[in-house]
């Protein structure tokens, strides 16, 4: 999900809501302590020299209890962000406590915005000598009439 997506879905909702892929949702006294554009520049093991950038949004649990962001606040807190920033449009990126500081991407499911896992993956498959997966495929779903029985090549 990017930016503009967020601005746009924002203004529909009446509580902002975020849940894990698995179903737990982030404990509705949250703050977003941070929205923020990161630059990342870097060189993958190929040699190519590469640049990301995300949006961020750091997620944040107190015991205040009885806070609750409404999205006209996180909308104000996006604006404020992109004017003191000049923040440009990207994929959002959210970080969020577990054990450690995890990254998530953003999704929407219609009610409430979905925490989902990131993996890591390299980025220059054809320099690391990393095979490729062959396929699997079961000799007895081949469709080849040379070896059936009594088709006279064995």
């Amino acid at each position: 999900m990017t930016l503009e997506q967020i601005k746009e879905i924002l203004p529909t909702l009446e509580n902002v809501e975020f849940q894990l892929e698995n179903g737990t949702f982030v404990p509705e006294h949250f703050h977003v302590t941070e929205v923020g554009q990161i630059n990342k520049n870097f060189i993958d093991c190929g040699g190519t020299i590469r640049n990301e950038k995300v949006v961020n949004f750091q997620l944040w649990n107190a015991n205040d209890f009885e806070h609750r962001l409404k999205p006209t606040k996180l909308l104000n807190i996006i604006k404020l962000s992109e004017e003191k920033l000049d923040m440009e449009d990207a994929e959002i990126e959210v970080e969020y406590q577990s054990d450690t500081i995890g990254k998530y991407d953003l999704d929407f499911n219609g009610k409430t915005f979905v925490l989902k896992s990131k993996t890591t993956a390299c980025l220059a498959q054809d320099a690391c000598g990393i095979p490729v997966d062959k396929q699997k495929v079961k000799l007895s779903e081949l469709n080849n009439a040379c070896c059936t029985p009594n088709s006279g090549c064995c």
